[in-house]
């Protein structure tokens, strides 16, 4: 398969106006920026999507609504290549590289299939910031060190690799020098960072190096965190250094010890109570975001009442949850005793349920508290409401903070306000 360098040499004049659809996680949209910065770099116009003659498509087939998603924006955009109104339509990401060849015989209108961007172990990759100027996402890693039986990234991504401590730190330095006041540590498995290059997990030694060199910097924020990864050294880096955000991004995916062996987790029941119990010991006001799977094959009743059990017993402060996707050359998908659709959609909505009374009384917990918010944007130009995040709260993914605020406040302010009202997944409050 050709990569995103060899058809910028071939396929793209100089000059050419180029845009992009970023569809996924926060790991796709770092990718999206290190495309874009190549394609700058080489001469070419970023603009945006529609007022592009070129437009890439950065896919993502995580999941079978993912993989949709992204079929239908690839008939969009050929669509508007046939109405004359962009020249080329180009497919990038997760769908490309695992389908590339299948998708090229089905779309011949596609002008070129180009997977993903390498990550260098040694060098800072050029990119062309996609988040607004006062938070950034930095990737640590490309692909994941263990091997679930319900997940094809390994087979997407490839052989886990870590950058090395001294690119991650000269790319943090950077941004901390643009004024950036908060970034987001990603990859799809930052805990075992460090387990290739540095022969050990070594997270928790990055992050001590990132503390000492950032000065705008005041959120550092983990995202994607293997739970059999997590070291006592992480805990207590988390817990001790104030700018390290107290939220954690940590997929649980089930509490069953059936389950658990069937999903290849590598971590017991007991294991992961004693986790969570640790990092509820050393961070008691920390939040723990997780995800969980229903319906993977074999699932029992009981191995679901035990999931809701614990759901209902820890309150975990965020969670998603999934349905089982059954993917194409992972372990799962030839596993005997495939949960009906029926059944495993009854189970996540019964989840969900459950998780919805937690999540409201962990919302009204807040009112009358004093939370520091990072301020977003203003809600709309004539209010003296603005739109923030506090450190509990991830880009994208989790709520906001509306502020009332007399004194006028902008993007990349840090400000107390005093909650005054909570709702499903946002809260409100004044500025003190």
């Amino acid at each position: 398969m050709k990569t995103t360098q060899d058809f910028q040499k071939e396929r793209l004049s100089a000059g050419q106006k180029v845009g992009v659809i970023n569809l996924g996680c926060a790991r796709n949209l770092v990718d999206a920026q290190m495309m874009l910065g190549r394609l700058k770099k080489n001469g070419h116009r970023i603009v945006a999507s529609d007022q592009a003659e070129t437009v890439i498509v950065n896919t993502c087939s995580f999941i079978e609504e993912a993989r949709q998603e992204s079929i239908d924006t690839i008939l969009d955009l050929i669509e508007l290549k046939k109405q004359g109104k962009i020249k080329k339509v180009i497919v990038a990401g997760c769908l490309a590289q695992r389908y590339g060849k299948d998708l090229a015989k089905e779309f011949a209108e596609v002008d070129a299939f180009v997977g993903t961007p390498t990550l260098s172990r040694d060098n800072m990759p050029q990119q062309l910031q996609l988040t607004p100027k006062h938070f950034a996402y930095v990737k640590i890693c490309e692909s994941c060190f263990n091997a679930c039986s319900f997940c094809a990234i390994p087979k997407i991504k490839g052989k886990f690799i870590s950058r090395t401590i001294e690119s991650i730190v000269k790319e943090v330095k950077e941004l901390d020098a643009h004024g950036v006041k908060e970034i987001n540590i990603i990859g799809q498995d930052i805990t075992a960072y460090g387990m290739d290059v540095y022969r050990q997990k070594s997270l928790a030694r990055l992050l001590k190096e990132l503390v000492k060199v950032i000065k705008n910097i005041e959120w550092i924020r983990l995202l994607y965190a293997f739970p059999s990864h997590v070291t006592d050294e992480l805990i207590e880096v988390m817990a001790q250094e104030p700018r390290i955000c107290k939220y954690i991004d940590m997929p649980l995916q089930h509490i069953s010890d059936h389950i658990l062996l069937e999903q290849n987790r590598n971590i017991t029941t007991q294991q992961t109570v004693e986790l969570i119990q640790k990092m509820r010991k050393a961070m008691p006001q920390g939040f723990v975001r997780t995800t969980f799977i229903t319906g993977l094959p074999g699932e029992t009743n009981e191995d679901f009442e035990q999931l809701r059990g614990f759901v209902k017993e820890f309150r975990f402060e965020r969670v998603g949850v999934f349905v089982y996707s059954k993917e194409e050359g992972t372990l799962a998908a030839d596993m005997k005793a495939q949960v009906p659709e029926k059944t495993k959609k009854a189970r996540l909505d019964a989840l969900m349920q459950d998780q919805q009374a937690i999540s409201s009384a962990i919302q009204q917990s807040f009112v009358g508290r004093s939370l520091k918010v990072l301020i977003e944007e203003k809600e709309d130009k004539s209010s003296d409401t603005y739109i923030g995040r506090s450190e509990y709260d991830a880009p994208d993914v989790d709520g906001v903070v509306y502020v009332r605020s007399q004194k006028a406040l902008k993007a990349g302010d840090f400000v107390q306000v005093m909650i005054t009202d909570a709702y499903e997944y946002d809260l409100a409050g004044v500025v003190e």
